[in-house]
Order: C-alpha cells, then structure tokens, then sequence
C-alpha cells in the first residue's frame, strides 16, 4: 500500500470513529422541564489538554406567561459558570459576560450555540473529553434550579442535528443591549480552535 493510500485510509478511519462517537453522544443527551421552561439538546465540546476554559450549550423555551432569566450557577468541571455572548466588533470576534443574566421571554425559544450566547466554563478542573458528560447547575430566576448533564462532543464537533461545520461564528442576530456590559474578551482556545 501507497503512503498516500496508506494516509488515506487512516483519514476515513478516523472520521468513522468521530461519527460514531457523535451518534453515540447524541443519543444521551436528555430533556429537562423545570418550571414552564423547557430544556432541549444540552452538548459541550471536548477541549485540548491544558485548556483553560470550555462551553456547553442547549436549547430554552419558554412556555409560560412570564419572563425568566439564565444564570449558570456553577459546574463540576469549572471553579466559574457564566452565561457569555459573542459579537463581531471591527473585525475581531470579542465575548463578554451577560450581566444579570439571559432574558428569555414568554413563548420564546432561545438557542445557546457556537458563535453566539452560551455557558462558558471557566477555570476548568480537568479537560473536557469526548464521551463524557459535564454537568452544570443552571439557575433561573422564577422557575429555580435544575442540574443538567451535558454531552460532551468532539472538538470543533458541530451542533448535534446541524450540518457539518454548523455553529458559524456569525449568526447574524442582532444582540440586546445588556449584552454589550462587562469587558470583551477576544475568543479562542490554546489550540486555536472555537468554543
């Protein structure tokens, strides 16, 4: 076998792996109702050894007659929970944390995502390993609190039924203006990747 061959098909193997560990960690992931919230698709990305910080996202749909708003109140892999947004500033990609927490109104859906809100683990424990799971403490303040497991995906994975390479940084929503308090910070990780 050719060295080319040879590359070629460890390439195929490995991809084979990382979709069945995908199809694998999508089938854990559970729903959660607390209160009249619904929770949809928890997922986190696995990070690089070293790492300080990771994300989890999901889905929150509010199906009462009240506003609530989200809060991270802490996780077993990260001494800091936050709820962070992300915008494109003058061409450079900056995160902030979203004080006070995140609005979700009566009978909206909002999606945590790549390249937009989402928790943001920060002071992480140990890396986050594909497989795995993550839990977090999730805060609201009219419905309470609730633990959610995340499934942890692989690094760079796409959002669990998005196309490959879904997640784009630039989701082109416009942000509410208590998004724009606290200090940015330009995203990235130790091995260049995305959150």
């Amino acid at each position: 076998m050719t060295e080319r061959m040879s590359t070629l098909v460890q390439s195929a193997l490995a991809m084979t792996i990382g979709i069945l560990q995908f199809t694998a960690v999508t089938a854990q992931a559970a729903d959660y109702d607390v209160g009249s919230l619904h929770l949809a698709q928890p997922w986190s990305r696995a990070t690089p050894k070293g790492a300080s910080a990771g994300a989890a996202y999901l889905t929150v749909t509010n199906n009462g007659a009240a506003p609530d708003r989200l809060s991270c109140a802490g996780s077993d892999a990260a001494a800091q929970c936050q709820i962070h947004t992300m915008s494109m500033e003058n061409g450079v990609m900056k995160m902030r944390p979203v004080e006070g927490g995140l609005e979700i109104k009566p009978g909206e859906t909002v999606t945590l995502k790549p390249g937009s809100d989402h928790l943001m683990l920060m002071k992480l424990k140990h890396p986050l390993e594909a497989g795995k799971t993550v839990e977090a403490t999730l805060q609201f303040d009219k419905a309470g609190t609730i633990n959610v497991a995340f499934p942890i995906l692989a690094m760079g994975a796409a959002a669990p039924g998005a196309p490959a390479g879904g997640g784009s940084i630039d989701d082109g929503r416009a942000r509410r203006p208590n998004d724009a308090a606290g200090p940015a910070l330009v995203v990235g990780t130790a091995s260049g990747g995305r959150l």
